[in-house]
């Protein structure tokens, strides 16, 4: 099977890796909503198809990303299975007020500085969108990792705003990919929140 092939799915293109990568994004999501850690294994196996789509798609800031991600899925299943002192495993929690800071902080520093390369560097046709997205995604990325429930918040925002990239760069499924995924988010946080109240 010819994984560059173009597929006709009713009005849109899209290719078999395409297709692939999405199917393992949904599922990835759905899992971290259920807070499994089958999603990290998943995740890894999305992101590193994802990091071959953007870069294609010349979103070079998202294609970093998605490496950053692998590096992060790792730690984040290294991190939710590790055990404490007590035997216990990590649980879910907020954010204090001087994390939220500097989180909000970090969002704005890697969005400078990605800009400044995408810029400077890339052909980016869109360098802000693709900047503030992948910023927003690593300060998310680093949250979900050590199972603050902010990362939901973040994960919706930067996702609402990759629906219109994804489209705008013509990766159709992707962007449905990333509806789904804003959606899947609020019930995540919705979920965890839950979970945070017992």
């Amino acid at each position: 099977m010819d994984l560059t092939a173009l597929l006709q799915i009713g009005p849109f293109q899209t290719s078999w890796i395409e297709l692939i990568a999405v199917a393992f994004g949904l599922v990835c999501v759905w899992m971290m909503k259920k807070e499994s850690i089958l999603a990290f294994p998943l995740g890894i196996v999305n992101v590193g198809i994802y990091v071959y789509i953007f870069f294609a798609a010349r979103l070079y800031a998202n294609a970093a990303i998605n490496g950053f991600f692998f590096i992060m899925s790792v730690y984040g299943w290294y991190n939710w299975t590790r055990k404490d002192r007590n035997d216990g495993t990590l649980r879910i929690t907020r954010c204090s007020r001087r994390e939220l800071l500097l989180n909000a902080i970090a969002v704005f520093i890697f969005f400078v500085i990605i800009r400044l390369v995408l810029v400077h560097y890339t052909t980016s046709t869109i360098p802000s969108w693709d900047a503030i997205t992948t910023a927003v995604y690593i300060v998310a990325q680093w949250l979900l990792s050590r199972k603050k429930i902010e990362n939901w918040i973040l994960w919706i925002s930067a996702d609402t705003v990759m629906i219109g990239l994804c489209a705008w760069e013509g990766l159709f499924f992707s962007s449905f990919q990333y509806l789904v995924f804003t959606l899947i988010a609020i019930f995540g946080f919705r979920e965890w929140s839950t979970k945070l109240a017992r």
